[in-house]
């Protein structure tokens, strides 16, 4: 029977405002098609990038469990004049735009850019969550857990 344990473990705290990793867009110029990546996500990549940085040029070969989780910051609309929370806002499940996948896509691409692992198809399984911040928290961002795994024959 095979089953399968986990090897080293890495865990980061990403700070700043979570963005999603958009779509490429393409125009056409003289005739020809040309693709550009829009760019909008290279300062939250650049985030997660230096809080990954003990990482950097790691270049992990075992396959990998990437587990997320996303600290949005709230909007001043569920808060009362006083500060706190309103009885109305969300306690904790982040339900809006960006997409998950793109906000995923997003840490592939940054951990993907540093050298962290080979390539992120090593990526075999994953956990994300998107969360409201919590008040008394450190603020929005990303919790970044990657374990690497192995098969064990028992």
């Amino acid at each position: 029977m095979t089953s399968i344990n986990t090897g080293r473990c890495f865990m980061f705290r990403a700070n700043g405002i979570p963005k999603g990793q958009p779509r490429a867009r393409a125009f056409a110029f003289k005739g020809r098609a040309r693709m550009y990546d829009p760019g909008t996500a290279e300062a939250w990549k650049s985030d997660i990038a230096r809080a990954c940085s003990p990482m950097e040029g790691l270049r992990l070969p075992d396959p990998i469990r990437l587990c997320v989780t996303f600290y949005f910051p709230r909007p001043k609309s569920h808060y009362r004049t006083n500060g706190t929370l309103k009885d109305t806002a969300p306690r904790l499940i982040h339900d809006q735009k960006p997409d998950i996948d793109n906000c995923e896509k997003a840490i592939l691409d940054a951990l993907t850019h540093i050298g962290a692992w080979i390539d992120d198809d090593q990526v075999c399984e994953t956990q994300i969550l998107k969360r409201w911040e919590q008040p008394g928290e450190s603020g929005p961002g990303a919790l970044i857990t990657i374990h690497t795994l192995h098969e064990a024959e028992e």
